[in-house]
C-alpha cells in the first residue's frame, strides 16, 4: 500500500486535485451548461452512475474509429471502450451495414426470426459451455435470470457471490456494506481468490446451495484476475455439492474466440454474456448444459419484447460471425497484455506505487504496492490520486473510465497506445512527490 500521508502532502494532493477540476472545468463550458439543465429532469444530472463524477461529467459529441470528440470540440483516445461494450470502436463498416439492413425490413416484426437461431448458433459453437442460449437486453438481466434459473433447475435457494464483484446494477456486492437496492436472493459473499474461505462457505450452505457466480477477473472491481487454481477449485467444490457454476463472461467473453473458459480449461454449467456480443447494441445472453436450459422449453416462461430484437441480432451476427473472430480475439489479448507489461514497467522503473491489473484488453490502475488479489476499500488518498489520474489522462487527450479502467477497442493500434503509455510516463513523472 501507499505510505501514510504527512500532513502537508495531504494539502499538496487536495490543492492539486482542485487545480485539476478547475482546469477541466475550464475547458468543457459546454458540458457544465448541459449538466446543470439536466439536473433539473434526471437525478444526478444523468441516468447512468457510472458516469456521474464531480465537477459535471463529460458529455460526448460523436466518436470514429477509437476517437472521440466532446461538445466543446476536445479530441480524446477512447480507452473507455464503453466499459468493454465499445469493442468494435464507433464506426464498423459491417456491423453499421447489418444495421441499416436490418432497419431497412422493419423494427419490431413481432415474430421469431431467422436471425436468432444464427446468432444461438455462432455463440453455442464458440462457448464450450454453452449448448443452448436464450438472450435478454442486458448483462444484467442474463445474470438475474441465469441465477433464478439455478434455483428452479436445482430445487435449492441460496447463492454465493465474491466480494467486489458486479453482476448488475441489482446484483452488486460491494466491498464495505451492501447495495440498498440488490435482488433478495439468499446470499453469501465470499473473498475473491479466497480458495479456502469459499470451499468451507461452498460446503457449510450445502444442500441449499443452487449456485456459484463468479467472474473469471472481477471487473468492476478492480480488473482482478482469479488465480487458475482458485476457479477450478471452486467449480469442482461447487459441483460436488450438486449447485451450478455459474460463469459471468459479459466482460472476459473477449479474452478469447471462446472466453476465458476456453483460456482456464474450465467448463461452467452457465454463461452469462453481454456487453459487446450484440455488436454494440443493447444486449444479453444466458446459456448452458442443454439439461438446464431445456427448463425454459417447459417449466419456466422468460418472457422479453426485445429479447429477439432485429437490430442486436443483426448486429450480433456481424460481430461474432464476421468481424471478432478468434483470431481477432487472440490478436487484442496479446496487444493488451504487451500494453500492461509496458505500463508496469514504467511503473517500477519510477518507483511509484502504482501498478495496473487485468487480463488481456482490460486493465485498471492501483495506487498501491504489493500483489491485488482481492477487491478491497480505497483510502481517501487513493481516491484523491485515482482522480487526479483521471483528469491528467483527459489533458493528454485520453479518455477512460473515471475509476481509470481501460477498455481497448479493435481500432487501436501500438502507435494509438504510444499515447497512452507517454502520458502515464508523465504522470508518475510530473505527479511523483504526492505517491510517496
Amino acid at each position: 500500500m501507499m505510505a501514510p500521508h504527512t500532513s502537508s502532502q495531504n494539502s499538496t494532493l487536495d490543492a492539486s486535485v482542485l487545480e485539476a477540476r478547475q482546469r477541466y472545468a475550464a475547458k468543457r463550458s459546454n458540458s457544465a451548461a448541459l449538466h446543470r439543465k439536466a439536473l433539473s429532469v434526471l437525478p444526478g444530472g444523468n441516468t447512468r452512475t457510472v458516469l456521474a463524477y464531480a465537477p459535471f461529467p463529460t458529455a460526448m459529441a460523436r466518436g470514429e474509429g477509437c476517437r472521440l470528440w466532446d461538445i466543446d470540440g476536445n479530441a480524446y483516445f477512447d480507452l473507455c471502450g464503453e466499459y468493454t461494450a465499445g469493442l468494435f470502436g464507433h464506426t464498423e463498416t459491417r456491423i453499421h451495414s447489418a444495421l441499416h439492413q436490418a432497419m431497412a425490413r422493419g423494427l419490431s416484426l413481432a415474430a421469431v426470426g431467422e436471425a436468432e437461431q444464427r446468432l444461438a448458433s455462432i455463440l453455442c459453437e464458440r462457448f464450450r459451455g454453452i449448448d443452448m442460449i436464450r438472450f435478454t437486453n442486458s448483462g444484467t438481466e442474463a445474470n438475474l435470470i441465469a441465477v433464478s434459473a439455478a434455483r428452479v433447475a436445482t430445487g435449492r435457494s441460496h447463492i454465493i457471490a465474491f466480494r467486489g464483484g458486479y453482476h448488475g446494477s441489482v446484483l452488486y456486492f460491494p466491498v464495505t456494506g451492501t447495495s440498498p437496492i440488490a435482488a433478495p436472493f439468499p446470499v453469501t459473499v465470499c473473498e475473491y481468490n479466497d480458495t479456502e474461505g469459499t470451499v468451507a462457505a461452498i460446503k457449510t450452505v450445502g444442500h441449499d446451495l443452487a449456485a456459484v457466480i463468479v467472474e473469471p477477473m472481477l471487473g468492476s472491481g478492480g480488473c482482478i484476475a482469479g488465480s487458475p487454481e482458485f476457479l477450478k477449485t471452486v467449480a469442482e467444490a461447487t459441483r460436488a455439492t450438486g449447485a451450478l457454476l455459474i460463469f459471468d463472461e459479459v466482460m472476459t467473453s473477449r479474452m478469447s474466440g471462446g472466453g476465458m473458459q476456453q483460456r482456464l480449461d474450465i467448463q461452467p454449467d452457465v454463461t452469462t454474456l453481454g456487453k459487446y456480443v450484440g455488436g454494440g447494441m443493447s444486449f444479453g445472453a444466458f446459456g448452458g448444459r442443454r439439461e438446464v436450459m431445456e427448463i425454459f422449453a417447459s417449466r419456466v416462461s422468460h418472457a422479453g419484447t426485445f429479447n429477439n430484437n432485429v437490430m442486436s441480432m443483426a448486429a450480433g451476427i456481424a460481430a461474432m460471425g464476421k468481424v471478432f473472430t478468434p483470431a481477432v480475439a487472440d490478436g487484442l489479448f496479446s496487444l493488451g497484455e504487451h500494453l500492461r507489461d509496458k505500463l508496469n514497467a514504467i511503473c517500477e522503473t519510477s518507483g511509484a506505487p502504482l501498478q495496473f491489473t487485468g487480463i488481456g484488453s482490460l486493465a485498471t490502475p492501483h495506487f498501491r504496492r504489493g500483489d491485488i488479489t482481492c477487491a478491497y476499500a480505497t483510502s481517501a488518498v487513493e481516491e484523491k490520486m485515482k482522480e487526479l489520474f483521471f483528469f491528467d489522462m483527459l489533458d493528454a487527450g485520453i479518455y477512460l473510465a473515471r475509476r481509470g479502467m481501460t477498455a481497448l477497442t479493435l481500432p487501436t493500434t501500438e502507435t494509438d497506445l504510444t499515447q497512452f503509455t507517454d502520458a502515464v510516463q508523465a504522470f508518475v513523472a510530473k505527479r511523483a512527490s504526492l505517491m510517496q
